[in-house]
């Protein structure tokens, strides 16, 4: 029991050494480390640590035992009473310290993945501040290309509202034209009107001239 719990804590000790340094048997133990965390394998060493706990807890108790009967004697103990002691604090002591060691194992494989995932997530983080400052330069020039597009446009419509004032001159000029045109023309019809009126008037007059005349010759002939 005590070979066993002895190789059990230096091969605890070798893991914390090997947590350590940085390694490429580091990598290797964290890797199964890990495939023992997945599955049952939690459930079964947690199981293997109750059992010691459980056992180094009786340890303790028969140490307890001895300890209350060499003191309800009187203080004489016997060499095979002194033997289990010291036996029973030595496993005691080893499950303890073997405790220990595998409660800062399952620590230090903790934080060393956090670790990683941090160091994983910070160079991810990394990898998309250099897009996005690329992103960013080459949408400062899309922008500066865009600007440039824009005052080609502003000038354009400068030009255009130019453009349209001097049409705006012509269409007013034109209109103010067509309005002089237009009372010229309704001068030209009331002058058509008054002619006509006087053309019909001079037809009248001379058909009772016609008429007159006519019948001053048939009063002649008869």
């Amino acid at each position: 029991m005590i070979q066993l719990l002895f190789t059990l804590i230096f091969a605890e000790m070798a893991l914390i050494i090997i947590f350590v340094f940085k390694t490429p048997l580091r990598k290797l133990v964290i890797m199964g480390l890990d495939r023992v965390k997945r599955g049952r394998g939690p459930i079964i060493m947690k199981t293997v640590a109750g059992t010691v706990f459980v056992v180094m807890m009786s340890t303790i108790y028969s140490v307890a035992s001895i300890h209350t009967r060499w003191v309800d004697e009187g203080g004489d103990i016997t060499p095979t009473d002194q033997i289990l002691l010291a036996q029973h604090l030595l496993e005691a002591s080893l499950m303890g310290f073997s405790l220990f060691l595998a409660f800062m194992i399952d620590k230090l494989h903790h934080y060393i993945r956090e670790l990683s995932i941090r160091r994983k997530t910070m160079e991810a983080v990394k990898k998309q501040n250099r897009a996005f400052e690329d992103g960013k330069s080459g949408a400062s020039e899309e922008i500066k290309t865009l600007e440039g597009e824009a005052s080609a446009l502003r000038e354009k419509i400068r030009q255009l509202e130019l453009e349209l004032e001097e049409k705006a001159k012509e269409a007013s000029s034109a209109e103010a034209n067509a309005g002089a045109l237009k009372k010229q023309s309704e001068g030209f019809l009331l002058e058509y009107d008054r002619l006509l009126e006087e053309n019909q008037n001079l037809r009248s007059q001379l058909q009772s001239l016609d008429r007159t005349l006519s019948r001053s010759d048939s009063k002649k002939v008869s």
